[in-house]
């Protein structure tokens, strides 16, 4: 072996040490030299180097040592540090159809500040889209006082299905291509930026701190708008060819639900109609309500008093759902149906409705369907946690923010 390739050998190496001590910091709280012997093997005058070089990179800070800390009473004071959680920040986007929701976390998945912006009455205008994107974006960096360059992810969630590169295809009539218009290169300054399905993420999400925790077969529903269906199946997210996996389409082949219109416009639809019928009682909570106030949460809450056609519609919801979960389950012998978005709160009697009518033939495959604990939230939380996971793979392809480089203290 030449000089040169011995060399080339002995940087290759360092640079793998230096990665699982990284690796370690990123998925643990305070630890010392002897932990990071324990897990990853090293020397203890490795670990020791290393982590002075990781401090000295900004990615680790060096805290008081154990004895000052109370934890040593005799011998030499260990060295304590900890992952220097602002050394980089990942931003979560929940990119509606209606609105983006924006959210910006520490590389704890602390989440340090949230904007919600409405994209109004041009919602599919890529133009508008991107702007209001932007705007929410810079919004929630001034907030937190995050700058731009410490941003090391940038993850979307759009109502589309989306490749390896976060790019849709066509279809749906353009209705993917407005959804995503092309935001990976449109938000390229702002860290490395991840394009994915919004039911992936909601799935991402919901395994890691949803109601999908240990649960290895699943599906997370959004159920707003239109149906889609996040997949996990033995622990592993299906994304697709096209990344289409989980697109509802074939719900307009099945009979009892005939479009992938999800719960919360179906609610409104028979809302609305149910108001123009001349059968429907003045005193109806349906009736007394304004335009934009038909939504499913309040034709939910009418139901809850007893409205016979909030129940009547309630019935319908449930129905519907019902035959979306057969579906699922037939074809992916799932364990779980999480309902989300942001009828999930709301969605405990729908639900009922689905399980009694599943229930009514006991040779159907049943799956367990419940409503997300994350509710609306799902979707942002579940690119926090894409961004978080990308980091946390391959952390030296990163730089430390500036700012926590700067801050770093020489190593002892």
């Amino acid at each position: 072996m030449t000089t040169e390739q011995t060399g080339a050998s002995t940087q290759l190496l360092r640079r793998m040490n230096t990665e699982k001590v990284l690796k370690f910091a990123l998925h643990t709280g305070v630890f010392n030299a002897s932990d990071v012997i324990e897990s990853t093997g090293l020397t203890r005058s490795t670990a020791i180097g290393l982590c002075d070089l990781l401090s000295e990179l900004g990615w680790i800070t060096r805290l008081d040592d154990a004895r000052a800390a109370g934890e040593y009473s005799k011998g030499r004071p260990a060295r304590r540090f900890e992952l220097r959680a602002s050394s980089g920040f990942v931003i979560g986007v929940d990119a509606g159809e209606h609105s983006a929701t924006v959210e910006v976390a520490d590389l704890r998945g602390r989440v340090l500040g949230r904007v919600r912006r409405s994209f109004g009455e041009a919602r599919r205008d890529a133009v508008v889209r991107v702007s209001v994107m932007t705007a929410a974006i810079e919004t929630a960096l001034a907030e937190t006082a995050v700058p731009r360059a410490s941003v090391l992810v940038t993850v979307f969630g759009v109502p589309a299905p989306t490749d390896e590169t976060g790019h849709s295809p066509s279809g749906e009539g353009g209705f993917w291509g407005q959804m995503n218009p092309d935001l990976v290169d449109a938000f390229a300054g702002y860290g490395r930026v991840i394009v994915e399905n919004d039911a992936n993420l909601a799935a991402v999400a919901e395994q890691a701190v949803g109601a999908g925790r240990g649960i290895r077969s699943f599906a997370a529903l959004l159920s707003g708008e239109r149906f889609g269906a996040g997949l996990i199946i033995d622990d592993t997210l299906l994304r697709g060819h096209h990344g289409g996996a989980g697109e509802m389409r074939v719900l307009g082949l099945v009979e009892g639900v005939g479009s992938a219109d999800g719960l919360a416009a179906l609610a409104r639809e028979l809302a609305q109609s149910a108001r123009r019928s001349a059968t429907l009682p003045a005193s109806s909570p349906l009736a007394l309500l304004a335009p934009d106030e038909v939504t499913a949460e309040a034709v939910l809450a009418a139901a809850a008093t007893g409205d016979l056609a909030s129940r009547e519609i309630l019935g319908l919801l449930g129905d519907r759902l019902a035959r979306v979960c057969l579906v699922l389950a037939s074809i992916l012998d799932i364990e779980r149906v999480i309902v989300g978005g942001a009828i999930a709160v709301a969605a405990g009697p729908v639900i009922a409705r689905a399980l009694a009518v599943l229930e009514q033939n006991p040779s159907l495959p049943v799956p367990e369907i419940v409503a997300s604990p994350l509710g609306a939230d799902a979707v942002v939380l579940g690119a926090i946690q894409r961004g978080l996971a990308m980091v946390r793979s391959s952390p030296l392809g990163f730089v430390p923010a500036p700012e926590a480089v700067a801050a770093a203290p020489p190593a002892a």
